[in-house]
């Protein structure tokens, strides 16, 4: 992996911040329910606006966390990097600075590499190292870009570079999940990119 950030096509891996533009869930008058749905997601939703703001509906947000952590998270099936990859794929395309941060370095954590990723930002059209990572890459972008064109014939390349019944259904559910998810935070708040430069050329 790179030492440097990879800033790219206007993304980047590196952290970055998210300014909602609706008010957020205040901690200290937060309910009960609102605080399990916090809890449920993750250790560190207190402090992410985002989930502060989903927050205000706990309802939603506890089924969200069911969901995303049932997807990205269960054993078995694709690899967890893959998922990430998918995740990483439809945020590219989804113009989701924010999430394509976000799984653009956990893809890199688990992977440990970061070459795909630079590849990705800067043309995902022929990003991927191996022929089953450009299956993944490609497979996710028309998943992304083109759902009503999917056929039997995509399926069958994943199916081609090895991927197993399995690990397609989760490669769906990744990248269907972010088609979800890109679009809650692209219509809910903007990114706060480190030195309010831009994400790169």
């Amino acid at each position: 992996m790179s030492a440097e950030p990879i800033r790219a096509g206007g993304f980047t891996n590196e952290v970055l911040g998210w300014k909602a533009w609706l008010d957020t869930v205040a901690l200290d008058s937060a309910t009960p329910e609102q605080i399990e749905a916090l809890e449920a997601m993750s250790p560190e939703a207190k402090q992410s606006a985002y989930f502060l703001l989903l927050a205000h509906q706990p309802e939603m947000l506890l089924q969200r966390s069911v969901a995303f952590n049932a997807i990205m998270f269960a054993p078995g099936g694709m690899p967890r990097a893959e998922r990430e990859l998918g995740a990483t794929v439809e945020s590219r395309l989804n113009g989701c600075i924010y999430c394509a941060s976000v799984h653009a370095r956990r893809f890199e954590q688990l992977a440990k590499r970061s070459d795909v990723i630079e590849q990705l930002f800067r043309d995902p059209s022929s990003a991927g190292t191996t022929p089953r990572e450009k299956a993944i890459v490609e497979f996710s972008g028309e998943l992304a870009l083109n759902p009503d064109a999917l056929s039997a014939e995509h399926v069958k390349a994943l199916r081609q570079v090895g991927l197993t019944e399995m690990e397609i259904l989760d490669l769906v559910h990744s990248v269907a999940l972010f088609a979800w998810a890109n679009r809650l935070m692209l219509n809910l708040g903007e990114p706060i990119v480190p030195d309010n430069e831009g994400a790169g050329a």
